[in-house]
């Protein structure tokens, strides 16, 4: 899938742990740990913007777009 998802950088640079972005985020681990590892097709606006303004990040922190071959 050409969109890498950098929540794992993101987690680890703010120093927070999928438990406790989950709760803040109010998603569950699961769904959250999906997203963390590439396993996500899709992700809400309003995940995106409750993981953004937990982390006090802009979407591109924690999306990237890269080329397929």
């Amino acid at each position: 899938m050409p969109i890498l998802v950098n929540l794992d950088v993101m987690m680890a640079k703010r120093k927070i742990s999928l438990a406790e972005l989950a709760e803040r985020v109010d998603i569950t681990q699961a769904n959250l740990s999906i997203l963390k590892n590439n396993k996500a097709k899709a992700i809400r606006f309003s995940t995106l913007e409750a993981i953004c303004r937990e982390l006090k990040c802009q979407p591109a922190d924690l999306l990237e777009y890269y080329a397929e071959d």
